[in-house]
């Protein structure tokens, strides 16, 4: 068996388990939203489904984009190829970012705001104070 039939195989099998991913994840979605639906209401109900096919979109998505590289690379790298795999990535790029600003409810760029160090340095002010300092205590 020939190098690129072997790196076909692989991409279809990318392609196979990128597909995968978004029908189970379809799935177990559903079940998550619900869950949450019967014990919460349909507001959060309706919220955990966004969030939990948002992720399972972005995953599909980047498992996607694999196999579309790997079949470009190793397949057929002519310049033409490669100008569409650039063009596909950037469409899913647009669209790994629009799924993450939905997901999150903000930009990346806001969210890291409020995230990571600074959170982590807020907690350790607060806790460094002592009770009083806290935002819910009672002055």
């Amino acid at each position: 068996m020939a190098f690129t039939d072997v790196m076909k195989h692989v991409a279809q099998s990318f392609e196979a388990f990128g597909v995968g991913v978004l029908i189970l994840g379809l799935v177990w979605s559903v079940i998550v939203a619900a869950r949450i639906w019967r014990a919460a209401g349909g507001r959060r109900g309706y919220q955990a489904l966004r969030e939990t096919f948002g992720g399972v979109l972005l995953l599909g998505v980047e498992i996607l984009v694999a196999a579309d590289l790997i079949r470009t690379v190793t397949i057929s790298p002519t310049l033409q190829s490669v100008t569409v795999l650039g063009l596909i990535v950037l469409i899913r790029t647009f669209l790994s970012f629009s799924l993450q600003i939905e997901i999150d409810g903000v930009p990346p760029w806001r969210r890291a705001l409020t995230s990571g160090a600074t959170v982590v340095a807020q907690a350790a002010r607060t806790h460094r104070a002592g009770p009083s300092a806290s935002p819910d205590a009672e002055g």
